[in-house]
């Protein structure tokens, strides 16, 4: 009897197994983070490592002098990517690249953000903004729709797609973004990225990065 059931706990698993594989090829998505290691990240690692299945980017332990980013070894053009993301400490203000490049032999990279954060009053998390390149917001979000969306010191789902010139952002399901790139000089493609922002002490934390690359 023994015998038996461990036979079926074993078929049990392996038919799990099949179906977890078969709903992951199903929808598309890739781990872009084994939740484990930075295996196909890099950047300083003074700065990022991984916790409870997270990456955690900065300190609550001292002031952070420089914006650091972890960025994949691989570059992206049209996707759809999703993650979790909370911002804790005094600083509080991290985000996530797509369509970057680093700047050589410079601790900053170029390309789109989408923030997390304050600007004073105003929430931007999953607002636009143009880091290191045109310097400024492309977009910022709808603050009465954001701000009551926004888990501050929580985890937020973020759903960031980029398609042709076509660059969309959700925040727990609220739509933050619907920006048409007009500029045909700007990079179509690039690698992604996760920031901790320069200031006083805080962390950003990452899980659950998956990413479905589009034709």
């Amino acid at each position: 009897m023994k015998s038996l059931l461990r036979v079926a706990l074993v078929l049990s698993v392996s038919l799990c197994g099949l179906v977890l594989h078969a709903d992951d090829s199903k929808d598309g998505f890739k781990p872009l983070f084994d939740a484990k290691t930075l295996t196909g990240w890099e950047g300083k690692l003074k700065w990022f490592r991984v916790e409870d299945g997270a990456v955690v980017a900065g300190t609550l332990k001292e002031k952070i002098p420089n914006n650091e980013f972890l960025c994949t070894e691989k570059t992206y053009k049209n996707f759809e990517l999703r993650l979790k993301a909370k911002l804790v400490g005094e600083g509080a203000n991290a985000g996530i690249q797509f369509r970057t490049k680093r700047i050589p032999n410079h601790h900053e990279v170029s390309g789109y953000q989408c923030d997390m954060g304050m600007m004073g009053k105003d929430v931007i998390w999953g607002s636009l903004y143009d880091e290191s390149r045109r310097k400024k917001f492309l977009v910022v979000g709808p603050q009465d729709k954001v701000q009551p969306a926004v888990k501050l010191g929580g985890w937020n789902d973020f759903v960031i797609r980029a398609e042709g010139p076509h660059i969309q952002i959700w925040v727990n399901g609220v739509q933050t973004v619907d920006f048409t790139e007009k500029d045909e000089g700007i990079d179509d493609s690039g690698i992604i990225g996760l920031q901790i922002h320069s200031g006083p002490a805080s962390e950003a934390s990452y899980k659950e990065i998956r990413i479905k690359e589009l034709p």
